[in-house]
């Protein structure tokens, strides 16, 4: 099977994991689980991106500028978007020190670090604190990001100096 062929049954995959997501942020007691399917994103996410890397680094094709490049035409748009349209609504709606979280938080996101820092800021997502963080929710693109920046250093250490193949796919 080819690498970048389209997959049907991952996105109807990705359609049930945002539709718990949704419901459980609508009211958890529609789906009381519906978190996991955060979790079940991360599965799917990891799968296709593994395979991309992997399948380029044994083609002897992968580079990390294309790579990042392929990622941050796809990311880095609506994340930025979403970051101004936050600091202007933020701005007219937020008390001063409330204004100042957000830009912190915006910050962390844009750094993709938001889930380190709301990890030491709130120590758990379900906490009372966590709703006064308005971009709490891009600590999993953190969580992601990281894994595109671990993940092909690991699997050229393992194809180059350990000669072990580690994936058939």
């Amino acid at each position: 099977m080819n690498p970048m062929q389209y997959r049907r049954d991952i996105d109807g995959l990705r359609a049930i994991a945002v539709l718990a997501v949704l419901l459980f942020h609508l009211d958890s007691r529609y789906l009381q689980a519906g978190y996991l399917g955060v979790d079940v994103f991360f599965v799917i996410s990891g799968y296709l991106i593994t395979r991309i890397v992997y399948t380029e680094l044994m083609a002897k094709k992968y580079t990390f500028t294309n790579f990042y490049v392929r990622r941050a035409k796809r990311i880095l748009p609506p994340l930025y978007f979403m970051a101004v349209l936050t600091l202007i609504a933020g701005y007219f709606i937020l008390l001063p020190y409330d204004f100042f979280k957000t830009g912190i938080s915006v910050l962390g996101a844009v750094m993709f670090v938001s889930n380190m820092q709301f990890a030491l800021r709130t120590g758990d997502y379900f906490s009372s604190d966590s709703s006064e963080w308005p971009m709490l929710h891009t600590w999993s693109l953190s969580v992601e990001e990281q894994y595109y920046f671990i993940l092909p250093l690991v699997l050229m250490f393992c194809l180059r100096f350990l000669k072990i193949n580690l994936i058939a796919i």
